[in-house]
């Protein structure tokens, strides 16, 4: 199997047309979810999740999967989570999409599973850290002050190691 690799952060090399399906995460996930993130972590593009960070949400994720296409294997070619902050509030968290999957629209694609996930539950916003402002744009998101965000969001940094020193972008988006 073909790798694309950085520092050990490697991920299975995807055919860029493979056929896809969407489905919520399973723990069997984890390894691949974590690879994932970890793959764009190490270019200082998301941060990285631990697996037992992973193990504890794993419920809040939405995959894409890619099958096997042309000798290339199958494997996850998308994931973006909806974890829960507060009854007013959730976070969109840990969107990756594969290197060779990219341009194809499912970053929109798990954004929008994560928005209807939190309309059904009638919530009425989402919240998104972020390195990729245009993105969230695109997806309806404004920019926040950092200053302005729920305590809830605050308790949750605090686990991060990059806490004193946060250069990412607060984004929200109203349901309502």
């Amino acid at each position: 199997m073909t790798l694309l690799a950085l520092d050990s952060i490697a991920v299975p090399d995807l055919h860029p047309q493979a056929p896809l399906h969407t489905r919520k995460a399973r723990l069997s996930d984890i390894d691949a979810v974590h690879e994932l993130i970890g793959y764009w972590a190490a270019r200082g593009l998301m941060l990285v999740r631990s697996k037992a960070l992973l193990a504890e949400t794993i419920r809040d994720f939405h995959l894409v999967i890619a099958q096997a296409h042309e000798g290339k294997p199958g494997g996850l070619a998308g994931v973006c989570g909806l974890h829960m902050l507060a009854p007013d509030l959730a976070e969109v968290r840990g969107l990756a999409i594969h290197p060779n999957m990219q341009g194809r629209g499912l970053g929109k694609q798990l954004v929008e599973a994560c928005e209807r996930e939190a309309r059904d539950i009638d919530l009425p916003a989402l919240f998104a850290w972020t390195y990729q402002q245009g993105f969230f744009e695109k997806c309806g998101f404004v920019r926040i002050d950092k200053t302005n965000l729920h305590p809830k969001v605050w308790s949750e940094c605090q686990r991060c190691a990059f806490f004193e020193n946060c250069n990412e972008i607060a984004m929200l988006k109203e349901l309502g």
